[in-house]
């Protein structure tokens, strides 16, 4: 392990003053925190029942009562908390945490003397522990509780989950390892959660039982059919000879493309890229850019969506993009979020952090209602309410978000990623920091504090405060520029920077010895773009998408009228920015352009022409639609 990597920064080291992300924060802490709080308390009327917290009390022998809710039930309760982790460092708030103090104690005792904890076994198949984890997720359910030990730990300096994850973490490693018993995860998470204790403790036992369950994935192909026939019982009906599904199909250094359930996928790709980050394992950095190169120039949607069919929540073949019958989960989104991060440790790189940002503002964001208390799982790009949610084929995609899902793992992913988004903006090396997201406030990082002043995503305008902290006041500063930031001009200390720009990758290295209240501006255009695809994806052949910046927007019936599939976007007509709303929708910048609406009469079938009708069209921001009643949306309009 003698790799330099970029050094992973700490939640305490940045304080987000944003225009634009600090209400969504605080939306997160002083609203869907404590809802999600008391959904998974059971204490909210016409939601669907968790029980969650319940289940550890009756494992913990507390109270009375059944296992209630999905097999991975637990994860919920361990996304919250890493969520409520990040919250007291946006935010202390010392009653939130004495009661997520509480529900710790609670999963202490809970856990069984040899280390295991897994509320669903515990109380309801104590005899058939770690015998079926094609389909229950005892690995998953692991990693996740790891994933928030970490961060309760790193935010609060408490290690009393940290401790019980330890001794999870040991029985893994005997049962799996010291015993030799055969057995990867069903849902891959568990290798997230142990390179985070790894990275927290610096123990190599987390790091080595990581890159185990990496290395054995995929060897026997028919270990899943095997344990399935060997079982004697089952818990979900699950095809054990689908061995794409949750990629299991080949050792993970010779698979090229993004296969099967991609929730699963992505989280097997951070984690692959993750360990490759420290031990510079070539293989497993080669596997990731060829799975990386697939998902995002031949598998991904406009909007960062990943994930296109229903059946298996999964990734297709190339170019199978539909927009009406799309998955696109929203956890999905947030694992390729976090593979991006983790390719960036690798080498940074505007291709990764794009795609990062496109997905953030986008992909995950429609995940959430404005008020923070109903939730996407599904992120159709059209949705017409006749159809969406009722017809066969497309009774997944809802047309408004439910307040809460059986299977709840999307609402608390949304909430522990918005929380910790000061993790994402940058990294830092030994002499360079790199700026990937123009999220607005102020870091202390090792070379400098840096204060950035951003007016993004409606203008890009960003301002770079340095003041270095002097130990070393020689570095580089790495901005990232964007792609479609087609031109761009960069002010040091107020003056247009005219020596020859250094720009690698995407980012521009401005290296110089830099003095207390050095200034850095950069500044680009913002057009709207009219984005097109390639002719293989089927569904948008004729159909334009609007983006700007990193923003996709979408057409509401609402602002549209009705049957919005007979508009067409002019291509010869200029598209209007409009003015900053902060009524409308919580803020935004609206589009307006020039179409014409078709008409036929009432026949079936006919001859002749249609009837054309110009009107002028209006578009909103992909990310805020489903927020003002029941109403048709497109993101990809016809243009003429």
């Amino acid at each position: 392990m003698n790799k330099e990597v970029l050094k992973e920064i700490e939640l305490s080291q940045v304080k987000i003053v944003d225009e634009f992300w600090s209400d969504r924060q605080t939306l997160i802490t002083d609203t869907v925190i404590p809802y999600q709080e008391r959904i998974l308390d059971d204490k909210v009327e016409g939601v669907e029942k968790s029980h969650a917290f319940a289940n550890f009390r009756i494992a913990a022998g507390l109270e009375e009562g059944e296992f209630y809710g999905m097999v991975f039930q637990d994860s919920d309760v361990a996304k919250w908390l890493e969520a409520v982790a990040y919250s007291l460092s946006i935010k202390p708030d010392a009653d939130l945490e004495n009661r997520a103090d509480e529900i710790i104690d609670i999963i202490e005792k809970a856990q069984q003397p040899d280390g295991y904890l897994n509320t669903y076994f515990t109380i309801k198949e104590p005899d058939k522990r770690w015998t079926n984890l094609h389909a229950c997720h005892e690995l998953y359910c692991a990693g996740h509780m790891m994933e928030a030990a970490v961060a309760y730990y790193q935010v609060t300096g408490k290690d009393k989950l940290l401790n019980v994850m330890e001794r999870m973490s040991d029985h893994i490693e005997k049962h799996f390892v010291t015993e030799e018993r055969e057995g990867i995860p069903g849902h891959q998470e568990i290798e997230i959660g142990l390179m985070r204790m790894y990275h927290a403790t610096g123990k190599e036992k987390f790091f080595k039982l990581a890159k185990h369950f990496i290395d054995e994935r995929g060897k026997d192909p028919s270990y899943f059919l095997r344990e399935d026939e060997n079982r004697g019982w089952k818990h979900d009906i699950m095809d054990p000879h689908n061995t794409k599904y949750n990629q299991s199909y080949a050792p993970v250094r010779e698979q090229k493309t993004a296969e099967g359930h991609s929730v699963r996928a992505v989280y097997m790709y951070t984690a692959m890229a993750d360990i490759a980050s420290v031990n510079g394992d070539k293989e497993l950095i080669e596997a990731c850019k060829a799975i990386w190169d697939n998902i995002v120039n031949k598998r991904m949607y406009i909007t960062g969506g990943i994930g296109s069919n229903f059946e298996g929540e999964a990734f297709t073949i190339d170019y199978d993009l539909p927009n009406d019958s799309v998955y696109a989960e929203t956890c999905a989104s947030v694992g390729l979020i976090f593979f991006a991060k983790k390719m960036l440790d690798i080498h940074p790189s505007s291709s990764y952090a794009d795609v990062m940002e496109l997905a953030l503002y986008n992909g995950v964001l429609s995940g959430m209602q404005l008020d923070g208390k109903r939730f996407f799982y599904v992120n159709p790009l059209e949705v017409n309410p006749e159809i969406s949610g009722k017809l066969f084929g497309y009774k997944h995609v809802l047309p408004e978000r439910p307040g809460w899902y059986e299977c709840a793992c999307c609402p608390p992913n949304v909430a522990r990623l918005l929380t910790s988004l000061g993790q994402y903006i940058w990294s830092e090396s030994l002499d360079t920091v790199y700026s990937h997201l123009f999220i607005g406030g102020t870091s202390k990082l090792d070379l400098a504090t840096i204060t950035l002043d951003s007016k993004f995503p409606w203008e890009g305008n960003m301002t770079y405060t340095i003041n270095p902290t002097g130990a070393k006041s020689e570095f580089a500063l790495a901005i990232r520029i964007p792609s479609y930031a087609k031109e761009f001009k960069i002010l040091l200390n107020g003056t247009e920077y005219t020596d020859k720009l250094d720009i690698r990758d995407g980012y521009c290295y401005i290296n110089r010895e830099w003095q207390d209240g050095d200034s850095v501006q950069l500044l680009f255009d913002m057009p709207v773009r009219r984005m097109y695809t390639n002719t293989l994806v089927r569904s948008n052949i004729g159909c334009v998408a609007l983006m700007r910046g990193p923003i996709v927007y979408c057409f509401e019936g609402i602002d549209n009228g009705d049957n919005i599939q007979e508009l067409r976007v002019r291509k010869d007509e200029d598209i209007i920015i409009g003015d900053y709303d902060p009524e409308l929708l919580s803020g935004i910048v609206p589009l307006k352009v020039k179409g014409s609406r078709i008409y036929a009469n009432d026949s079936l079938y006919f001859e002749g022409e249609f009837s054309h009708k110009e009107e002028m069209l209006t578009a909103i921001p992909y990310y805020a639609w489903g927020n003002r009643g029941l109403t048709q949306m497109r993101v990809w309009m016809h243009e003429v």
